[in-house]
Formats: structure tokens, sequence, C-alpha cells
């Protein structure tokens, strides 16, 4: 039996960038056939929207695109740096706002912003849409189609 890579995607509140990650990822991993190796979830940095849906905006913005954002909003523990093999942050804030569920540095989970996997983008970091309008929303999925594809090439690329 093959051993389970699992990814943790992360933003502030998990309602807009975290869930849509993995909901993009979660697609990608099914269209070439990895629902048994790989694994994703995501999580936010703050607590405030636990227990929440994905923003309406977001959700609306992804289905057009044919992604179902299903997760509920949760916060960050942390035992996700020992459950997960590589933890993706959105940006350089959250990336930031990740050290204190591991203070120590020393869970097994390898961390590292998403925007690092993009091919076809040169953005650092995928921004925030929730105080914007709808180009927002739709920058951040082609954002995250670019490195979620990426992502999924070098983790096809990593030892068993």
């Amino acid at each position: 039996m093959a051993t389970q890579t699992s990814v943790l995607f992360v933003c502030m509140g998990n309602i807009c960038r975290s869930p849509s990650a993995e909901a993009v990822f979660k697609a990608l991993v099914e269209e070439r056939g990895l629902s048994d190796t790989i694994a994703c979830d995501s999580a936010g940095t703050i607590g405030f929207h636990a227990g929440q849906p994905a923003d309406h905006r977001m959700r609306q913005t992804a289905e057009k695109r044919g992604y179902r954002l299903e997760s509920i909003s949760r916060q960050v523990r942390p035992d996700d740096f020992e459950r997960f093999d590589h933890i993706i942050a959105m940006d350089l804030e959250n990336l930031d706002g990740l050290r204190p569920f591991n203070p120590n540095g020393t869970g097994k989970a390898k961390v590292s912003l998403m925007c690092d996997y993009a091919r076809e983008h040169d953005l650092r970091e995928v921004p925030d849409p929730y105080y914007g309008g709808q180009q927002g929303f739709e920058l951040v999925l082609d954002l995250l189609e670019d490195a979620c594809a990426g992502l999924l090439d070098d983790l096809a690329k990593e030892p068993a």
C-alpha cells in the first residue's frame, strides 16, 4: 500500500483562499487518479470564522469554474504540524501566523508559500480577496489553479 501524502492549505480565516486551494487541489488530485495517495485539508491562522462555510462570493466564483467549496472553517492546531506533510500558507502574514502553533519548529510538516509552486504567475503571495471586488476572487482562482498544478507536479517527484 502506498503512503499517503497530506497537505494543509492555510489563510487567515479559512473562508476564501485556503478552502479554494483545497477544492482546486482535490479536483486535480482526482483528475490525475491520485486520491488514494494524496489528501488535503484547509485551516486558518485565526478562529474567527470557525464552523462557517466558505465566503459565498468565493463559492460562487469557484462554482463557475467547476469547484465545490465544501469545507467548514477551522483554526490551525499544533498537532497539524505532525499530521500533515506539507503546510502551505497563502501569504507571508499567514506564514508568520503559523509560528505560534509550532513554536519550536519541531513538527514534521514542510512549511511553504502557495505561490512558490506557481509556474505561470510571478506573484509572491495569493492576495486576500475578501474586501475587494469580483476580480480579486478570479485572481485567487487563477493563482491557485497554477500553483496547485505545480505543487502536484512537485509532490509527484518526491520519493515515496
